[in-house]
C-alpha cells in the first residue's frame, strides 16, 4: 500500500487514458475522499491509520464542512448548537474538552475540528477550492475521479484512485415544498438554509413551517425578535427536554439502551416524564402527536413549549396554499405573514455519481446501501455520514470509516472474507437499524446509534474471522 501524502500531479504519475480517451493520472493505491467536513476528516485520519495514501477533495477553502459558516452550503445559524451532549458527539480517539459545556456552540465545533484536522496532519492532503464533478467506476478496478478548481473555473482533470469515500454530507440542498398559488405570493419567502441571524426576523410577521430542530429553533428565536410567530407543523410531535433528572438526555436515554431496557418500556417512561413536566401539549393548541416517541426523529428543544406557553409562537396546522397576501391554512384560517420561513429539511445529492452505483434505481434520490455506507457491486466505495442517529454522528462516522480501512485492507490480505463482505452487502443493502419510523424523506437514514454500532462490530469482526 503506498503511503505518499503526494497531490495528484500528471506529471509525476504514469498517465493512463479513460473510456472515452481522456488522459488519467494514475494514483496507484491512493484512496479519494470526498468532501473535509466531520465525516471526510474521520475517513481521511483512519485511513491513513491504516497504511493508505489518501486525496481529498473540498470545494471550499476550509475544513469544517456543514459547521463551518464561512461557506456558502453550511446550514449553521448563530446560535446553532450540538442536539446532542458533548460526549456522544466527539471522536472516540480526540475528545472535546472538559470545560465545554454539555452542547457546545457551533464555533466550538469549527475549532475543533480544526484542532482535529492539524493533530492528524490531513490539510497536506487536501485540495481546497476544489470540486469533484464526475466519479466513475473503471472496469476491472478502480474509480475515476474528474475534478475543476470551485465554480467551474479551470481545466478539469481527472486522476484514478484504488477507491473513494463520499463524505459529501446530506444537509445542503435544501428541500423545499411546493404550495398553490406560492410563486405569487408578494412576502418575503427562504427556506431555513438561508436563516443566519435573528436581525433577519426582527419586528416581521413569521411563519416558521416545519417542525424539525431547526424550525422549532427559528420558532423559538422568532418568538423573542418577530412582531408575530406562526408556526406550522403537518402533525403533533414529541418535544424532548435537553436536560432530563439533571443530565444531558441522551445520556439518560443510552443508560437504558445499555441496561437493554426494552423499547415499549422506554416510551412509557418518556411518556410518564413528560406527563409529569409538560403535561398535555394539546392545551397549548399543539396538535396530539399521532405516533409514539422514538417513532420520528427527536426534536430536543425545552424552550418551545415555553414561548407557546407565552403566547410568543401560535401553533397552526399544515399550510394548504398561498395568494398575493396571505396564506390559506388546513383549518380554513387565513393568516398574513410577511416572511415565510421552510424549514423542510435537506435531499442528499451525489450529483458527481450515477445514482445507480448507490443502488438507486428508483430514481427518488435515496441511496440503497448495507450499513447506509456500502454500495451493491462496488465494494471500493463507501458513503461516511449518510446517517441520522438518535445520538452523536461523529462516532458512527468514525467507525463506518474504520470498517472501510479494514475491508481495502482485506482485499488485500484475506480476499476471501472481503468476498464475503462484498456478498453481505449485496444482500442485506436496504437493512434498517432503528425501530419503527415515520415514513418521509427526514427519516431516510434514521438509525438508533447502538443498533448500528453492533451491526458494525459484526461486520468488523466477519472481517477479522471471529
Amino acid at each position: 500500500m503506498t503511503t505518499s501524502t503526494d497531490r495528484p500531479d500528471p506529471e509525476a504519475t504514469t498517465l493512463a487514458l479513460s473510456r472515452d480517451g481522456r488522459p488519467v493520472s494514475d494514483r496507484g493505491d491512493t484512496v479519494c475522499v470526498i468532501g473535509a467536513g466531520a465525516s471526510g476528516l474521520a475517513a481521511m485520519k483512519n485511513l491513513k491509520e491504516h497504511g493508505f495514501g489518501v486525496d481529498c477533495y473540498e470545494r471550499e477553502t476550509g475544513v469544517g464542512g456543514a459547521w463551518n459558516w464561512r461557506h456558502d452550503r453550511s446550514p449553521v445559524y448563530a446560535s446553532t448548537h450540538l442536539i446532542s451532549s458533548r460526549p456522544f458527539t466527539q471522536f472516540p480517539d480526540f475528545p472535546m474538552p472538559d470545560s465545554w459545556p454539555d452542547y457546545p456552540h457551533h464555533s466550538q465545533l469549527l475549532a475543533y475540528f480544526e484542532r482535529y484536522a492539524d493533530h492528524f496532519d490531513l490539510r497536506s492532503h487536501i485540495w481546497f477550492g476544489t470540486e469533484v464533478i464526475r466519479v466513475e467506476p473503471v472496469e476491472g478496478d478502480g474509480w475515476d475521479v474528474t475534478t475543476r478548481s470551485t465554480g467551474g473555473y479551470g481545466p478539469e482533470r481527472t486522476s484514478r484512485y484504488a477507491a473513494v469515500v463520499v463524505a459529501n454530507g446530506h444537509n445542503w440542498s435544501p428541500k423545499l415544498p411546493g404550495y398553490p398559488g406560492l410563486e405569487e405570493f408578494r412576502g418575503e419567502v427562504m427556506h431555513a438554509s438561508s436563516y443566519k441571524d435573528p436581525a433577519q426576523l426582527r419586528g416581521k410577521r413569521v411563519l416558521v413551517v416545519g417542525a424539525g430542530n431547526t424550525g422549532c429553533d427559528i420558532a423559538v428565536e422568532a418568538a423573542q425578535q418577530a412582531s408575530h410567530c406562526w408556526h406550522s407543523t403537518r402533525r403533533g410531535y414529541w418535544y424532548a427536554p435537553k436536560y432530563v433528572l439533571g443530565r444531558p438526555a441522551d445520556q439518560v436515554n443510552d443508560t437504558l439502551l445499555a441496561l437493554r431496557v426494552p423499547l415499549r418500556m422506554r416510551q412509557w417512561l418518556y411518556h410518564s416524564t413528560l406527563r409529569l413536566t409538560v403535561g398535555d401539549l394539546t392545551r397549548f393548541g399543539l396538535p396530539a402527536p399521532d405516533h409514539r416517541v422514538y417513532e420520528t426523529h427527536p426534536i430536543a428543544n425545552s424552550q418551545l413549549v415555553y414561548h407557546v406557553g407565552h403566547g410568543a409562537i401560535t401553533p397552526v396546522p399544515e399550510v394548504a396554499g398561498f395568494n398575493p397576501y396571505g396564506v390559506q391554512l388546513t383549518d380554513g384560517r387565513q393568516i398574513e405573514p410577511e416572511l415565510v420561513v421552510f424549514a423542510t429539511g435537506y435531499l442528499p445529492r451525489f450529483d458527481f455519481l450515477d445514482p445507480k452505483v448507490l443502488g438507486d434505481d428508483s430514481g427518488t434520490g435515496r441511496p440503497n446501501l448495507w450499513l447506509n455506507a456500502f454500495a451493491p457491486g462496488h465494494p471500493t466505495l463507501a458513503v461516511v455520514g449518510l446517517l441520522q442517529p438518535d445520538s452523536g454522528l461523529f462516532p458512527l462516522a468514525h467507525w463506518q470509516a474504520v470498517l472501510f480501512a479494514r475491508l481495502l485492507q482485506a482485499r488485500r490480505t484475506r480476499p476471501d472474507r472481503a468476498a464475503a463482505f462484498a456478498a453481505t452487502a449485496q444482500a442485506r443493502a436496504g437493512e434498517r437499524y432503528s425501530g419503527p419510523v415515520k415514513e418521509s424523506t427526514r427519516h431516510w437514514f434514521e438509525v438508533g446509534h447502538v443498533d448500528y454500532l453492533r451491526a458494525v462490530q459484526r461486520a468488523l469482526d466477519s472481517l477479522e474471522g471471529k
